[in-house]
């Protein structure tokens, strides 16, 4: 790493050492048996074998997303897991976590951190996650954000001195010391930049210490120093406290490329390279595609694998030429080949082996795992009350949760006054009360969607951490309704008295309580009902279209446009009016305005008529149950609707479905899978027996091991003896031995090219071979990736 400055040089010092005393061991002496062995001081880590993931979407085939990776990460390291975009990086992340969908298909053995099984995300103690999205509380600083944090998941009260200590070094750890009583920053609060916010997602993950932590694009939108920074201070964690971290990155720099211990590049679900980062060059030079001088070795790697510009780059004009294989094939050509050589290298047989001795000690970690992972965790009681905290704060600030529907509702409250101010109690005003108490119920209580976003946002944040095991989902919905029940009091007493005292409804404090109660039990009953619909639809679009449906069917069936025994018995009158809470507390508004009242005829001389008989008669209300059984309903309304909510979380968290050892038959079935898509799509027609089938397919490839040991190969222009006819072409001694003999040497080519008909570089090599049939090896050299194609095909060409 030239050129690198002398603070980041201190930084890798001690760890250039060893890695150049590895890369050394292993590329002189062509020994790779070492690699991703478990080194002596590690004690845990994950492994993966046999990883498959399969994803279904309705109304098409199942797609395989990853292919039999094995691998695994070491205590005390970084594994790097790199690859171009829709490669399976998050994917490959998320089984690992056990966060694949509920539409993901897993299939594969991995081994638990310590023994412990998936079920440890609960404790929020063992594993961590950093998604690609900051999630956050855009109304609270970064002080308060990790406070809040530390005091859901730590014991011990909000003021103690080593939790303190901890959020303080968290924030000075991400480099977030200027920025510590700066809000998050949301539509109306202008806050933090991308960077800032990204580094505080991270610093809330390591402030408990996680033995594994996952990082999906840890340095995204991170400038280059930044980056740096918050990857050297993850490797000085993983180093100082034994932890296993695991991200996918994009083109890091080649300083932050330096910080890794492993690497895992995958392409299209498959694995080009695992091992150790220090050695992915020489194997990428072994198998053809050297990486060039002064280029950042990332971007070697992933300019290699990408082929989602193969149509734009054949495009374009093929009279520049380059001296650099990478630049003569295309990139889809290219990963095939990078897969095979690595199916077939030492490195997939030490990974596989590694893998194996990690799976094997499962039962015994499980058996000596001491059990302090909920050791220090906060109980239920300080979890709910440090979550009601946060909401009430968040709520108090946030412009858009309730201080927006309040001024709403008072602007409506007073139109509602000025159009029946002082309605009276004549026969007129018999229908007007009904009117005004039907609006009430019904539009008022609509109001509450508008805050449908909020809503969504809060299930935002209660995903990432509830998944991430900082708290249960009791807490949650407990403190959700516990901090909004001031704010609802509010709107209802402020809203309901303008409205009670300027329409003049039924005088007596009794009765006015009572309709600010009903008011403000509706509005606890739509937000609980709203909750429920933003668990079930994130999109608040949808959310604010399916809850405005609901509310809009329950109005119907209130009673008022339609009275309930004229109602169509079948569906509406029987069930859906009993369901709706408009229809309890209109009736129960009814009885608390109507009865004690007489209304006068103002024209004519008549009789008085009691509101008794008006409910009776008029309204087919049941005068046998008391207004407060209606309140009593919708009280329970509310509590139903909460239980519901829980329900709804519960149905919606994520259910991987893991099998521990995955039988024959379904990686069979998988692999047949990806078989049958292959051939429609990308394959051309060949005969099933054909060996030009067999040679190459990448589920065979990707799949199973080389029956026999495997040196990387190398072209050499030294001379040998001859190996024999029917030795297989593994190393540099068969090529060198037959350049002693053009003609031979070049027979063999087209033999081998025979069994890759069609492909662009059986084209181009053709016809190199064909100007140049006296210098053979010189074709070799320019071209290392058709020596592989050789190399392959002469196993099954030669007699």
């Amino acid at each position: 790493m030239e050129g690198m400055c002398p603070m980041k040089d201190s930084v890798l010092e001690t760890y250039k050492d060893s890695a150049l005393q590895t890369y050394k061991n292993g590329s002189e002496n062509g020994d790779y048996s070492s690699i991703g062995r478990k080194s002596k001081t590690s004690s845990s880590g994950l492994a993966w074998k046999d990883l498959w993931v399969t994803v279904k979407s309705k109304g098409q085939r199942s797609r395989v997303v990853l292919q039999g990776l094995t691998g695994c990460a070491e205590q005390g390291k970084i594994l790097a897991v790199m690859g171009p975009s829709g490669s399976g990086k998050s994917t490959l992340l998320d089984a690992l976590a056990g966060r694949l969908g509920r539409h993901a298909r897993m299939t594969g053995e991995i081994s638990p951190l310590n023994g412990s099984n998936k079920k440890g995300l609960s404790s929020g103690r063992s594993i961590a996650y950093v998604t690609q999205d900051d999630t956050l509380i855009g109304t609270l600083t970064v002080r308060e954000t990790i406070m809040y944090s530390a005091n859901l998941r730590l014991s011990g009260g909000p003021t103690s001195k080593k939790k303190i200590e901890l959020v303080e070094k968290a924030i000075l750890e991400m480099g977030l010391g200027e920025s510590a009583n700066t809000p998050v920053g949301n539509w109306h609060l202008r806050g933090l930049s991308g960077g800032e916010k990204r580094r505080l997602s991270i610093a809330l993950e390591i402030l408990t210490r996680p033995e594994l932590l996952f990082l999906d694009e840890p340095t995204s939108g991170l400038d280059s120093a930044s980056a740096f920074f918050v990857i050297a201070t993850l490797r000085r964690l993983a180093r100082d406290g034994g932890q296993t971290l695991i991200a996918s990155i994009h083109q890091p720099s080649s300083e932050v490329f330096a910080l890794f211990d492993s690497l895992c590049l995958i392409s299209n679900g498959r694995t080009v390279y695992f091992g150790d980062r220090t050695l992915a060059e020489q194997h990428f030079s072994d198998a053809g595609y050297p990486c060039p001088p002064r280029r950042n070795p990332s971007d070697h790697y992933l300019c290699a694998i990408n082929s989602d510009f193969d149509k734009v780059k054949s495009s374009f004009s093929t009279d520049l030429e380059s001296s650099y294989p990478i630049e003569q094939i295309s990139s889809t050509e290219m990963t095939n080949i990078l897969v095979e050589a690595y199916s077939l290298s030492n490195f997939a047989h030490a990974a596989r082996l590694r893998a194996d001795e990690m799976l094997a000690q499962q039962q015994q970690q499980k058996r000596c795992r001491a059990k302090t992972s909920n050791a220090s965790s906060a109980g239920f009681f300080s979890q709910t009350l440090a979550l009601t905290r946060r909401s009430f704060v968040n709520m108090r600030r946030d412009m858009g949760y309730y201080w927006l529907r309040l001024a709403i509702y008072i602007m409506l409250t007073l139109c509602i006054g000025t159009i029946y101010f002082k309605v009276g109690t004549s026969y007129q005003a018999i229908m007007a009360r009904a009117s005004c108490m039907s609006y009430i119920t019904g539009f008022l209580t609509f109001m509450s969607i508008g805050g449908f976003p909020s809503f969504v946002e809060d299930m935002k944040v209660f995903s990432r951490e509830h998944l991430n095991g900082h708290y249960g989902v009791l807490p949650f919905v407990l403190a959700n309704f516990l901090s909004s029940l001031p704010f609802l009091a509010l709107i209802s007493i402020v809203s309901g008295s303008i409205c009670y005292f300027m329409v003049e409804l039924h005088p007596g404090f009794s009765h006015f309580a009572y309709f600010i109660m009903s008011l403000l039990t509706c509005l606890c009953v739509v937000e609980s009902l709203m909750m429920a619909v933003a668990s079930l639809v994130p999109n608040f679009l949808m959310g604010i279209i399916t809850g405005a449906g609901i509310q809009g069917i329950f109005m119907l069936v209130a009673g008022f446009f339609r009275l309930p025994n004229d109602m169509p018995k079948p569906m509406w009158r029987y069930p859906m009016s009993f369901l709706s809470f408009h229809m309890y507390a209109l009736q129960g508004m009814y009885q608390n305005d109507f009865l004690g009242v007489n209304f006068q005829s103002t024209t004519l001389p008549g009789p008085s008529i009691p509101g008794r008989f008006i409910l009776k008669n008029m309204y087919q209300i049941d005068l046998s149950r008391s207004k407060w059984w209606d309140l009593f309903v919708l009280i329970a309304m509310v509590v139903g609707y909460r239980l519901l909510f829980v329900v709804m979380i519960k149905l919606s968290e994520v259910i991987p479905k893991h099998l521990s050892s995955a039988s024959p038959a379904s990686l069979m079935r998988l692999k047949s899978s990806y078989a049958e898509s292959e051939a429609e799509g990308k394959r051309q027609p060949c005969s099933p027996t054909s060996s030009s089938c067999r040679s190459s397919s990448p589920t065979s490839s990707s799949s199973s091991s080389p029956p026999w040991p495997v040196i990387p190969f190398a072209v050499s222009s030294q001379s040998s003896s001859s190996p024999g006819p029917n030795a297989p072409l593994t190393s540099s001694s068969s090529v060198s031995s037959a350049s002693g003999s053009p003609s031979l040497l070049k027979n063999l080519f087209l033999q081998a090219l025979e069994l890759f008909r069609g492909t662009k570089t059986a084209v181009i090599l053709r016809s190199q071979i064909c100007t140049k049939p006296t210098s053979p090896t010189s074709t070799i050299n320019s071209s290392a990736s058709s020596l592989f194609l050789l190399r392959n095909s002469s196993l099954n060409a030669l007699p």
